[in-house]
């Protein structure tokens, strides 16, 4: 296998996972400097006319760091995109990120559409897609997209209920290209172990949530670095998919974490006016109470890093 150009240059194997509101610009550009792939998703540029601002604006950045620091490595951006009837952006979305020759495009939910894969594919870019399921990688892959991610039990967000050690190992058998693992990654032991299983890449989200840059409260930080693996909830009821949560926010809402009803998933909306009834819900992975402080995200690379290097010496690899 080939490992596609935009994946190749790295400082560590981990691509940086799209966050709900957390996803800021402060945070891309900080993952990027510290040569990883970092992302967002399109619709945290709202009203729709900022994507294209964000880019503009991300890419100058980016390209103003690289000439002030010619040795370091800068990881490319990546930008999420909602594959799902009610996201009425789409195409405006896709068609920006063109534009701007966005190297990596992380579709969700359903398999993106022709059109959007020939309209990456002409200047070269790839598309990853997020997966929980076996059906779900096989429409992807007649899709003709170019990497899956693996959304594994225990990951903060969208998350799927198979162990990584089987979603791995199924993929693999069918599939010889780019993987990164989704799942309670926040070390860099579980970064080489994710590697071990046969992934290619680290998807981390969780973990960026307390860094300093990220684009949350102080009280959802806070929550995240005094939070367990048991204070995390899997439901459907606040987008219609399952999920985890952060039970202190759920019962913030005046909801009971033990008994939440069922959500109807065909109410599921991403749309430019869908309402933000639950945007105070907070979701978090199961590595959560990994995570006892809130450095920055240059000084958080530092530490995987090291502790990857330390792993791979361990193993004797």
């Amino acid at each position: 296998m080939t490992m596609p150009a935009a994946l190749q240059d790295l400082s560590l194997p981990v691509i940086a996972s799209p966050m709900f509101i957390a996803s800021g610009l402060a945070l891309v550009a900080a993952q990027c400097k510290a040569g990883i792939v970092g992302s967002f998703p399109a619709l945290n540029a709202r009203p729709a006319e900022m994507l294209d601002v964000w880019l503009t604006d991300l890419q100058r950045e980016l390209a103003d760091y690289a000439a002030a620091n010619p040795g370091k490595k800068v990881g490319p951006i990546a930008v999420n995109q909602i594959v799902h009837q009610s996201n009425d952006r789409l195409a405006h979305d896709v068609e920006v990120c063109v534009k701007h020759q966005i190297p990596i495009i992380i579709s969700s939910l359903r398999a993106p559409p022709r059109e959007m894969m020939d309209a990456v594919h002409s200047y070269g870019g790839i598309v990853l897609h997020d997966i929980v399921s076996i059906r779900h990688a096989e429409k992807a892959l007649e899709a003709g997209v170019d990497g899956l991610i693996l959304v594994a039990a225990g990951a903060g967000g969208h998350a799927g209920a198979l162990s990584p050690f089987a979603l791995v190992g199924e993929i693999r058998k069918m599939f010889k290209g780019p993987i990164a693992l989704s799942g309670s990654i926040a070390t860099g032991d579980a970064i080489l172990a994710a590697q071990a299983m046969g992934a290619d890449f680290a998807y981390i989200g969780s973990r960026w949530l307390a860094t300093k840059e990220s684009n949350v409260s102080d009280d959802y930080r806070d929550a995240i670095v005094e939070s367990t693996a048991a204070d995390v909830v899997y439901t459907n009821l606040f987008t219609g998919v399952h999920g985890n949560y952060l039970k202190k926010s759920i019962v913030a809402a005046g909801l009971d974490p033990d008994n939440l009803p069922e959500s109807d998933k065909s109410k599921m909306s991403f749309g430019s006016g869908s309402a933000k009834a639950w945007r105070d819900i907070w979701g978090a992975g199961q590595g959560v109470g990994l995570m006892d402080d809130v450095p920055t995200v240059a000084d958080m690379v530092v530490r995987l890093t090291a502790e990857y290097m330390a792993a791979r010496a361990r193993l004797a690899l």
